[in-house]
């Protein structure tokens, strides 16, 4: 399939505006780009209504992390809702849940579910195992509180994109090897689930469509602290030597996208141990593009496609 039209244009005005890609910029840098990025559209951006938010911290093993809770306001309060935990991505160096804020809105207005969005340390100052620590402890935490937030145990899900796709399959691997409570799902977009950027998708896609190749080996440079970490199933979850007895997964990539390759192999390892796994491309699509409401068609129907799926398990 060739490019949607709107992905093009979207891309050529990127181009256009002769913006440096993340992987020729500091940390710093590109933090404070992602901040002025979210400042300039922040009017242009179409809020979903019926969403309560509740912003909140929670122990974390080396620091508290802030949370937010979005709450559907058409949901029944005196029923435990069904819950999501999000873990956003951006390279495990970028990004945070104020900048996800509208995504998060949109995940637990559209799905009816109620969304605990998780704001983890980021690399290079907290490198591997130190996000997942965070992810791993904060999942812990939302199963024990429950009921007293007001969710059903038996109906939390988690969901990651992109990094937080990483983290949400190594979070999934990590509560089955140790014995923790069961996620009702997991969904992963676009994951990022092996140290590499070689796979034929990190070739053909390697340059100009936001997501570079460069950019993979940039942000795992920054997440890893050795080999050893690359290989380790909780950094790269391909390399876990058994999928089995995970949750039913629901694993979405993009067309144009150098991880696209990734969600593919994870969700074939996971069929093969036995997993129910749903595997969807989006065609004509990149990297990112379920952030893009209100500018590509493919995210709204993402999370349509979404609250279909979950009502199905």
């Amino acid at each position: 399939m060739p490019l949607d039209p709107k992905v093009a244009l979207y891309l050529q005005q990127v181009s256009d505006s002769g913006a440096k890609p993340y992987e020729d910029m500091t940390p710093a840098e590109s933090r404070r780009l992602d901040m002025n990025e979210l400042t300039k559209t922040r009017t242009e951006r179409v809020l979903e209504p019926f969403v309560a938010i509740e912003h909140s911290f929670i122990p974390g093993p080396t620091a508290d992390l802030p949370v937010r809770i979005y709450r559907p306001t058409t949901a029944n309060s005196d029923e435990l809702q069904p819950a999501i935990i999000f873990i956003h991505g951006s390279g495990w160096v970028v990004s945070n849940i104020e900048t996800n804020d509208h995504f998060s809105r949109a995940l637990a207005n559209r799905t009816g579910s109620v969304v605990v969005a998780i704001n983890y340390q980021k690399a290079p100052e907290h490198k591997f195992p130190i996000p997942m620590d965070d992810c791993y402890s904060s999942t812990l935490w939302i199963f024990e509180h429950a009921e007293l937030l007001g969710l059903d145990p038996l109906r939390i899900g988690i969901l990651g994109d992109s990094a937080g796709g990483n983290l949400a399959a190594a979070v999934t691997l990590r509560l089955r090897d140790e014995n923790g409570p069961r996620l009702a799902y997991q969904v992963l977009v676009y994951p990022a689930v092996q140290y590499g950027w070689d796979t034929p998708s990190a070739h053909a896609n390697a340059e100009g469509y936001l997501l570079q190749r460069a950019s993979m080996k940039y942000y795992w440079g920054h997440y890893v602290r050795s080999e050893a970490d690359a290989l380790n199933p909780y950094c790269s979850p391909l390399n876990a030597q058994s999928h089995k007895d995970l949750p039913p997964t629901f694993i979405y990539t993009a067309e144009f996208d150098p991880l696209c390759d990734d969600g593919f192999l994870y969700a074939r390892e996971l069929r093969g141990a036995g997993v129910n796994v749903k595997y969807r491309c989006f065609d004509g699509v990149i990297h990112g593009f379920i952030k893009m409401l209100g500018t590509f068609d493919q995210a709204d129907e993402f999370l349509n496609e979404l609250k279909q799926d979950l009502l199905e398990i």
